[in-house]
């Protein structure tokens, strides 16, 4: 009990002990230094019959004995010392006056033995042996007032109390992507596992330029997914990169598959290694919504600011305007010239020709006729505003590299075709995003419209960089891919990068139905956001307050984030935080993890090394893609000749020509 009578009991029995102490040191002094005492008259009968008693003890049988066990009781006494806290002393300080203490207070018997004056001897001896006890008593009073607990300086960033625990086992399963790491517990480095069982359910990969989200996370999803036997969709934003990996991993796997899968690559810059894929497939529109979705499609890609405005007058007109040149050539000889390239071309032709022939087509009649109407009325200015900004965007895809690949038909784009399972890859070029982007969003608007259904093969989207393309509705794919097999993969910078291209809408819905999230560095609210996704854990607390008397040491336990977004803003390449999805047949406890994703660095190298380049798929003379080009051209120039002479020629469609006066 820490009372003041309990106090104050203790204080008086540590002077008391001290006191002893002093009595001890000073009966030595009078047996051994009798003769000064003497000399100046210090002595009577008493207190010599008191040292005679004392003596037949045996207390000065050695000379050392008495100031032995006076230090012992002066020790005893400073046990219970309490003095005035001070955070500046050291213990090596209050260590040297004890030793320095102790040497004075044995080594002063080297006096006794010197050769002058019995009285100098006496004097120099109690002198030297006093003050080193004194530097003995302190040297102890200081070790007292030392804080004897300080708060753990070697953990100053929290980092051991921020580990817990993390999947050890290795769950896989015929879907599943499984990726060795370590992790700190405390302070042991433990093995891991990242098990990506249920892929379906979603995965981005997250990560600022450098962190190693393709070299540690998607060069493993492409490879192990293709081992699995898995069709397979990559967007290629650094053209050949992910391509070569999928590439050769279906060198090594194609026959893993019921019907051995083929390989195609989609590619603008080097058209000899480029397959040819019309994304306006006849076949694959089955009716006016596909065009629709197209149409918005392509028109998003190259306005990305639309994206923001969609519902808008001005950018819903020319995506209804794109709609109906998109369905009047599907359906135009059964879809003969359906195609991007001749969808361009159509569109700048003039008004009298092209709302003509947009007229014989029934289905197309409601989205045409505010155009017509505008254009009959002479509202040129509103027409124009419709219509040239739909113009004006697609011209930019007028190149004979891009009608080339655009409108031929070397493969369909349902990749997950039992009975022709693909694997395709479609390389950007980020010096040409703007144009090759609105593109590739367009096949890969088609290729997930395809790929979506029941009955089909188990496939794998893989998009690096998916900012930098657009896919309409792509939370709808995420939501609705699942039960049909479809897994998706999303690399993505930062949230605000998805923000900034799809708008806050959209992007907030994907970043939260996403059920598998592995992140490198990020900062700002991305690290803040992924901080609050991973929750929170018990963490030890201790905090230290000092007064006058004595330190008191208070601990506690706190729940705080496991991943700060500090942290996750200062990870180091390959390091990774994330939280993998679970499905009923196989539970995962332990989701959330902190760790450094094992690579076998020599082992890829060498794989790299021994890698073959992709084939060229034929020989491509710059004749040919200008024929092709020209062709396009004159296609369109035929249908409207033909179909002008068939209007003009029949006087029940005569008043669809339209002629302005």
């Amino acid at each position: 009990m820490n009372t003041g009578e309990n106090e104050q009991a203790l204080r008086k029995i540590l002077d008391m002990t001290r006191l002893i102490s002093l009595v001890l040191l000073f009966l030595h002094f009078y047996y051994e230094c009798y003769g000064f005492f003497s000399h100046f008259g210090l002595y009577s009968e008493f207190t010599d019959r008191i040292l005679g008693n004392v003596r037949a003890t045996g207390l000065y049988g050695w000379f050392h004995k008495p100031k032995l066990i006076a230090l012992g009781f002066l020790g005893i006494s400073l046990l219970g010392a309490k003095g005035r806290k001070d955070e500046k002393l050291k213990v090596k300080q209050a260590l040297w006056r004890i030793v320095i203490g102790l040497g004075l207070y044995f080594g002063a018997m080297a006096v006794m033995v010197l050769s002058f004056g019995s009285m100098a001897r006496a004097v120099v001896y109690m002198t030297v042996c006093t003050a080193g006890f004194l530097q003995v008593l302190s040297g102890g009073m200081r070790l007292s007032r030392i804080i004897t607990r300080k708060l753990d300086g070697r953990d100053i960033f929290n980092a051991l109390n921020e580990t817990f625990p993390q999947e050890e086992r290795l769950l896989e399963n015929e879907y599943s992507v499984n990726l060795p790491s370590r992790y700190r517990l405390k302070d042991k480095v433990r093995k891991s596992w990242i098990n990506i069982i249920n892929p379906f359910r979603a995965l981005m990969v997250l990560g600022t330029p450098g962190s190693g989200k393709s070299y540690f996370v998607i060069r493993h999803v492409i490879t192990q997914h293709i081992t699995k036997g898995f069709t397979m969709f990559v967007y290629d934003f650094k053209f050949d990169d992910l391509s070569r990996i999928a590439y050769n991993a279906w060198l090594s796997n194609k026959d893993n598959y019921p019907v051995p899968a083929r390989f195609y690559v989609i590619n603008f810059d080097d058209l000899s290694r480029s397959h040819r894929c019309n994304p306006l497939e006849p076949s694959s529109m089955t009716d006016i919504t596909d065009a629709a979705e197209s149409a918005r499609t392509i028109l998003m890609g190259l306005n990305r600011e639309w994206i923001k405005k969609q519902g808008d007058f001005f950018v819903e007109s020319p995506i209804n305007f794109l709609t109906a040149v998109i369905w009047y050539l599907r359906k135009y000889k059964d879809g003969q010239f359906c195609t991007l390239p001749h969808v361009i071309e159509l569109m700048q032709v003039d008004y009298d020709n092209l709302f003509t022939l947009l007229r014989t087509e029934k289905e197309i009649e409601v989205l045409i006729n505010p155009f017509v109407n505008a254009y009959l009325n002479d509202v040129m200015e509103q027409l124009e505003g419709q219509i040239a900004s739909a113009k004006i965007a697609l011209a930019r895809l007028s190149s004979p590299q891009l009608y080339y690949v655009l409108s031929g038909n070397d493969f369909l784009l349902d990749i997950n075709n039992p009975k022709d399972p693909k694997i395709v890859c479609m390389g950007n070029n980020p010096q040409k995003i703007q144009i090759y982007g609105a593109v590739l969003s367009l096949y890969v608007t088609r290729l997930v419209k395809q790929v979506n259904k029941k009955g089909k093969l188990k496939s794998s989207l893989v998009f690096d960089e998916f900012p930098t393309i657009y896919l309409n509705n792509m939370d709808s794919l995420i939501a609705t891919a699942r039960s049909n097999k479809v897994a998706t993969c999303l690399g993505i910078q930062d949230f605000s990068q998805l923000r900034k291209d799809y708008g806050r809408e959209q992007a907030d819905v994907i970043m939260n139905i996403t059920g598998n999230i592995i992140s490198g560095q990020v900062t700002g609210d991305t690290a803040k956001q992924l901080s609050e996704r991973f929750g929170k854990i018990m963490q030890d607390r201790e905090s230290l307050s000092i007064n006058s008397n004595d330190t008191s040491i208070s601990r506690s336990k706190q729940l705080e984030s496991a991943i700060p977004a500090s942290k996750i803003a200062a990870l180091s390449s390959g390091e990774f935080v994330g939280m993998v999805a679970d499905d009923p047949l196989n539970k995962i406890e332990l989701k959330a993890f902190h760790c450094e994703i094992l690579n076998d660095h020599e082992a890829i190298k060498k794989e790299e090394a021994g890698y073959e380049e992709i084939k060229p798929v034929r020989k491509i003379e710059p004749l040919m893609v200008q024929q092709n080009y020209m062709q396009v051209k004159q296609d369109v120039q035929e249908i409207i000749q033909s179909e002008m002479e068939r209007l003009l020629a029949d006087p029940a469609l005569s008043h669809l020509v339209v002629h302005k006066q």
